[in-house]
């Protein structure tokens, strides 16, 4: 259709078709949307940060910190927030360039000290202060992680992944093949004219790879301990399932709209949708906590599902009456929005009369509003 912003970028999930870039900020103290913005979809997000963070002080909001995702890491961006006084949150992998050699420095030094546990993960970690880049003018906190359980999963990928790229340069030995530069970083490949002859692991490589799997690193920048870092980080997962509802529950993955405005007005009116639903998945969390056993049915479509059994059927007299009684399960949903069965029960007489009332013939209404005047 006729849509501006769509355009060819980079998606997650490439399906060659156009797309439309839009970020959605979230107050994870008040656990609500607070707005969002649309962008063409072939400019990248670590670019649009300084932009949207441009939007955000139009609004007037202070205070702000950020949970950024390795994908938003630039010195431009870090420099902006350091600019607008933003506090930042940031997830680094262990075998980043610049957090390695950090790592490689305080390895063994932490990671069987029950003082540097953090039970809830199962994780251990302990908080350094360094630069981020060269010419950084501020310390920064880098608060290294070790999980046990993380380095079985990575090791055994990273040897997985090795196995496949050997098996792929077995088949194409001899032929006219151009590698992708993924392989040049773990094996030295041997060319001959174009045509692929053999390769040779890089072991030095592979090996400080192998030393870094488990290990991941948090930078903040404000002073806080590794255990508060990673809670504050893994937060972000609330908000990760707010957008992710959105693509999936509220159906913005395909927008199937053929103009701008079209498009604009669909992200629009699901954006209040999904203040909405925050709220009906905040306080259903809350009750689940609440809860021993956690019931898988203080989930938003189960609950919904289970709330829409609740409902009216005419009975013999022409009244519309609820079909049945209020069930249990609807009742700890129920009560997780602050209501119960009678005001269910005052809900289902209200609309039965009102039903009642749209159904009745003019003559009669005037003649019912007289009495009652009367009464009156």
């Amino acid at each position: 259709g006729d849509i501006e912003m769509a355009e060819y970028g980079h998606p997650k999930n490439d399906v060659g078709a156009p797309i439309i870039n839009y970020s959605i900020a979230y107050d994870m103290t008040n656990e609500k949307p607070l707005l969002y913005e649309s962008y063409p979809g072939s400019i990248v997000d670590v670019s649009q940060l300084k932009y949207m963070l441009e939007k955000i002080r139009g609004y007037g909001y202070k205070k702000i910190g950020f949970i950024l995702d390795r994908g938003y890491f630039s010195k431009a961006n870090i420099q902006f927030m350091d600019s607008c006084d933003y506090d930042f949150v940031m997830m680094v992998k262990g075998r980043a360039s610049f957090v390695h050699g950090l790592i490689m420095e305080h390895m063994g030094e932490f990671e069987s000290k029950r003082a540097c546990s953090i039970k809830a993960y199962r994780t251990y970690g302990m908080t350094v202060k360094a630069k981020l880049y060269a010419d950084d003018d501020t310390d920064r906190y880098f608060h290294i992680y070790y999980k046990a359980k993380k380095q079985a999963s990575e090791r055994a990928r990273l040897e997985a992944d090795l196995d496949r790229m050997e098996a792929e340069m077995d088949k194409i030995k001899g032929r006219e093949y151009k590698l992708p530069k993924r392989y040049e970083h773990y094996f030295k490949l041997t060319y001959h004219k174009d045509k692929f002859y053999g390769y040779e692991e890089r072991e030095d490589v592979i090996e400080r790879e192998l030393q870094l799997c488990g290990y991941f690193a948090i930078v903040t920048s404000e002073k806080m301990t590794a255990s508060e870092a990673l809670n504050l980080y893994k937060s972000r997962d609330i908000s990760e399932k707010l957008f992710g509802s959105d693509k999936t529950f509220l159906g913005n993955r395909s927008f199937r709209v053929a103009s701008s405005q079209a498009a604009e007005a669909k992200i629009f009116i699901q954006f209040i949708a999904l203040i909405i639903r925050a709220r009906i998945y905040t306080l259903l969390r809350k009750r689940k906590a609440e809860m021993p056993g956690k019931p898988n049915y203080l989930s938003v479509p189960s609950a919904l599902k289970e709330l829409e059994k609740i409902e009216l059927i005419r009975q013999p007299n022409g009244n519309y009456k609820l079909d049945h009684a209020v069930t249990a399960t609807q009742k700890v949903i129920l009560g997780a929005f602050g209501l119960d069965e009678e005001w269910i029960k005052a809900q289902a007489r209200q609309i039965g009369k009102d039903i009642q009332n749209a159904a009745m013939p003019e003559e009669q209404k005037d003649d019912d509003e007289d009495a009652e005047n009367e009464e009156y």
